[in-house]
């Protein structure tokens, strides 16, 4: 054997150099190799005088059969107490795992056969540990001895997981003697870790679909483990239950189907680890927007197919939420003076044919409010032009070197209408308590009278009066005369409305007499209308939805006699026994608040 040079830790420990490797114990499906050195001086080294490693890791051809059960059937022609028999393997033994025990088949009769398996025999079926020299040796799923690499739930060794998603959750089927079959779930071709579970009393079917397009269909009549496209499925069945368990990978698409088998409802769970087929990969940068003094280079990422390595439609890389486009990177290029000779960047050629994206706005939104100062907004989208002057919709990066106008602005400076209250009038009496009032209109910016001002902030038309002048009112003695235009203030007094949360009549302010002298007619608008409590903000409805009775919409006036009447108006209050009529002013006090808050 050739010697291999010593290490120092080897001159120490007083060994000699480790020896060529031997051959592999099996050809396929993972077996075992040795190494061994000798001690120098005698037995005084320490450590261990060989080691092991794996080899042949490839899968073995599926006629080949399990390496455990060739061992077994090795002894089908040596007898057995005096008899011969057709030995197979018995699996998973949790007390002797590296022991070669086999049951005669047809029988109860189980034998260790030899005290060792074969160096590469797994341990167990579930796992890649192996026998080697009797003892079970821990085997990553690396292959290597030793190692304590594990799959992921995506089947990739050592993996984090991310090449794969978990799908989870459950459905109703809603299957009928009308409607007998229906689809619940698509497990993708590559799929892991699949279990379906039915409750109820219809059936599940899977149809298979593969890569190559061949197409299939499969019921399960009993419990029981079924190959399709090369993947094992296995079936249970109880009592309204029905379970479908693949460890996977799926060799196609499987459609996981109900089928209508009862008039109770069913609902089907389903989990499993979907392979991400499609990512996304960022291409190499674009060429440099300048070819001299200082530009831009951008890339862009595109979808790939990764079972068929081609690059697909953005839209397949959407298919599930958190798989996010990368954003384009961005990069100086070019950043060399450019000659003296222009002084100016020469745009590359591709430019001059083909304009640069650029952005192009929509029209500006109505202002957020109608005064005082708001803002208004409007969007933009990235366009590109075609040599064919074509415009596109493009990605918003390749605009990122565009300059974007703003895309937000101030509106309606100017102040809102308020209220101006005019003069007051004289009091409403000679002597005592009575009343005044005043004009308040709703001004705007522009001094104009006009709508718009918060009915609630409106200052109040009318208040009480004293003339400091005692009234003495003896019954024989006429009473205090009123004068007569105050007549017409008193329809004033007439209850204010506002707006509340309930749909409620409001009348606008009555219209100017339509006559300057005599008998006239005012109108007014009266609209339904309801304050919405969140925005605060007021809103007029259709008429029917307001349920109280809707105010007059049209009134008589009366102004100052004409010359030409030949009998002045004459006010409708009471009168004496001779005809003549008695004025009597009585005070009675103000009526309840018409609001709670913000002036009434």
């Amino acid at each position: 054997t050739s010697r291999i040079t010593r290490s120092d830790e080897d001159k120490e420990g007083a060994w000699d150099a480790w020896g060529a490797w031997s051959d592999c114990s099996r050809t396929c499906g993972g077996g075992a190799s040795y190494s061994l050195r000798r001690c120098l001086n005698g037995r005084n080294c320490e450590g261990r005088n060989i080691r092991y490693k794996t080899c042949s890791s490839n899968d073995c051809p599926s006629d080949v059969g399990d390496f455990r059960a060739q061992q077994c059937s090795a002894y089908n022609d040596v007898k057995y107490q005096g008899h011969f028999y057709e030995w197979i393997p018995v699996y998973n033994d949790p007390t002797a795992p590296c022991a070669l025990k086999c049951q005669a088949l047809g029988k109860n009769l189980i034998v260790e056969l030899a005290p060792k398996v074969l160096d590469g025999t797994r341990c167990n079926i579930e796992s890649l540990d192996m026998c080697i020299s009797g003892i079970c040796q821990a085997v990553g799923c690396d292959r290597q001895l030793g190692s304590n690499a594990k799959e992921d739930n995506c089947g990739i060794c050592a993996g984090d997981g991310s090449t794969c998603r978990l799908v989870r959750g459950q459905a109703k089927a809603h299957v009928s003697p009308e409607k007998r079959e229906e689809t619940v779930i698509a497990v993708p071709h590559g799929s892991r870790s699949v279990r379906i579970t039915l409750k109820g009393p219809a059936h599940l079917v899977i149809e298979s679909k593969t890569l190559q397009g061949d197409k299939g269909e499969h019921n399960f009549n009993a419990p029981g483990t079924f190959v399709i496209e090369n993947t094992t499925v296995e079936f249970q069945k109880s009592t309204d239950r029905e379970i479908i368990k693949i460890e996977g990978p799926l060799g196609a698409d499987f459609i996981i189907k109900t089928r209508y088998s009862g008039s109770k409802e069913s609902v089907v769970q389903f989990f499993f680890y979907q392979p991400i087929s499609h990512q996304w990969r960022q291409t190499e940068f674009f060429p440099c927007t300048v070819s001299c003094g200082g530009g831009y280079q951008l890339n862009s990422a595109e979808c790939m197919d990764i079972r068929l390595k081609r690059v697909v439609p953005d839209h397949y890389c959407h298919y599930y939420p958190e798989n996010k486009k990368p954003k384009p990177k961005l990069k100086e290029c070019n950043m060399d003076p450019c000659p003296s000779s222009d002084g100016f960047k020469e745009i590359m050629p591709y430019d001059h044919f083909q304009p640069l994206p650029r952005w192009e706005h929509n029209p500006w939104t109505a202002c957020s409010v109608s005064c005082g100062g708001g803002i208004q907004r409007r969007s933009f989208v990235c366009v590109e032009e075609t040599i064919h002057g074509e415009i596109l919709q493009v990605e918003e990066w390749k605009c990122m070197y565009a300059p974007k106008p703003k895309v937000i602005q101030t509106c309606n400076l100017f102040d809102c209408p308020k209220w101006v209250a005019m003069e007051w009038s004289q009091c409403t009496v000679t002597c005592g308590r009575g009343l005044r009032y005043r004009v308040v209109l709703c001004i705007d910016h522009r001094g104009q009278h006009v709508g718009g001002c918060n009915p609630q902030l409106k200052l109040h038309i009318k208040e009480e009066c004293i003339v400091p002048i005692p009234c003495y009112k003896p019954k024989e003695k006429n009473p205090v005369e009123a004068k007569l235009p105050w007549f017409k203030q008193a329809h004033e007094m007439e209850e204010t409305r506002t707006v509340s949360e309930e749909p409620t009549f409001i009348p606008e302010p009555w219209s100017p007499c339509s006559a300057t002298c005599g008998n006239g007619i005012q109108v007014r608008d009266v609209k339904c209308r309801i304050l919405l409590a969140f925005t605060q903000t007021e809103v007029e409805l259709p008429e029917e939805e307001c349920e109280d009775v809707k105010p007059p919409t049209e009134r008589v006036c009366h102004q100052a006699s004409c010359d030409s009447d030949p009998v002045p108006y004459t006010p409708e209050f009471s009168h004496a026994e001779d005809g003549s009529v008695i004025y009597d002013w009585e005070y009675i006090g103000f009526t309840p608040c018409s609001t709670t808050c913000l002036g009434g």
